[in-house]
């Protein structure tokens, strides 16, 4: 009896993704990671829609697709005028122009209070544009979406560097606490993030540290190395790393390196490396970049 052809290609298929997964674990969780990334990046809250970064005045700010608002949002996928955003005292309120579609949630909104927000940010809705309220310092601005806009349309995914275990580098969590790191970002505004610890690591030989932000137990790293510019962001990458263990160790991989915000779009605020996060070592590892902002 033979064995149909769909059958065998399917046996074959499965053998080798059992060999893939058993040979190389490793590579398959990066890959594994790395799609999910994209997948991230894609969505309605990832950062490929970012279509707007508005500055709000004290006072009422008008928003719309005609150019005579005081803030003009793409004419393509917005009404003339939608509305009021405004400022007053450190709160933002919106009132909708007559006859304007704009949502919150699933629900026609005509007011809606947008900040300070509980949670996660108050969105309001129009065709295909979201916008919601964010804080820099003292000052407020929109972050608008465009679930159709341009850098959704351009993204074609993203090239990394070949993925080895060399770059997964064991590394002895070192506590600071109380300390605080001044943090600068790509806007030239400043603020202060707590660090719990550095993490301390060898590469060829060579001791090396980065500063992290975020827990002990959820450590984060926003990072510079010789690659910048070159065959990565210029503004450095981020890191993420698990938590280290009983003894203090942990392992940082620098094949989950990845691009900051602003790699994919001119709308966001990213922090920048600390001078002591600025490694003066090619990490040839993780994400590259060859974009033009």
């Amino acid at each position: 009896m033979k064995t149909p052809v769909t059958f065998v290609g399917a046996l074959l298929l499965g053998v080798s993704l059992l060999a893939f997964r058993s040979d190389n674990p490793h590579e398959a969780e990066i890959k594994s990671w790395h799609q999910k990334r994209i997948e991230s990046l894609k969505a309605e809250e990832g950062w490929l829609n970012l279509a707007g970064l508005f500055w709000l005045k004290e006072g009422e700010n008008t928003i719309g697709g005609n150019e005579k608002n005081s803030i003009v949002f793409p004419a393509e996928h917005s009404d003339a005028f939608l509305g009021k955003v405004i400022l007053k005292d450190g709160k933002v309120t919106f009132e909708a122009a007559p006859q304007a579609a704009v949502q919150l949630g699933e629900q026609a909104v005509t007011n809606a209070e947008l900040f300070p927000y509980q949670g996660k940010p108050t969105v309001l809705k129009h065709k295909t544009l979201r916008w919601f309220i964010i804080q820099r310092g003292d000052k407020f601005a929109i972050r608008l979406r465009d679930l159709e806009g341009t850098y959704v349309k351009a993204f074609k995914g993203i090239e990394t560097f070949p993925i080895t275990t060399d770059w997964k580098v064991k590394a002895k969590f070192i506590p600071t606490e109380g300390k605080k790191l001044t943090i600068l970002d790509i806007t030239g505004r400043s603020y202060e993030q707590a660090s719990p610890g550095k993490f301390v690591f060898t590469i060829d030989g060579k001791e090396y540290s980065l500063e992290s932000v975020g827990s002990k137990e959820r450590p984060h790293f926003v990072f510079g190395d010789l690659t910048n510019k070159h065959d990565t962001y210029g503004g450095g990458r981020f890191l993420d790393a698990p938590a280290p263990d009983a003894e203090g160790y942990t392992y940082i991989d620098f094949n989950k390196a990845y691009n900051p915000p602003c790699a994919f779009t001119p709308y966001a605020t990213c922090p920048l490396p600390t001078k002591e996060n600025r490694l003066q070592v090619a990490i040839k590892a993780g994400e590259k970049y060859h974009g033009d902002h």
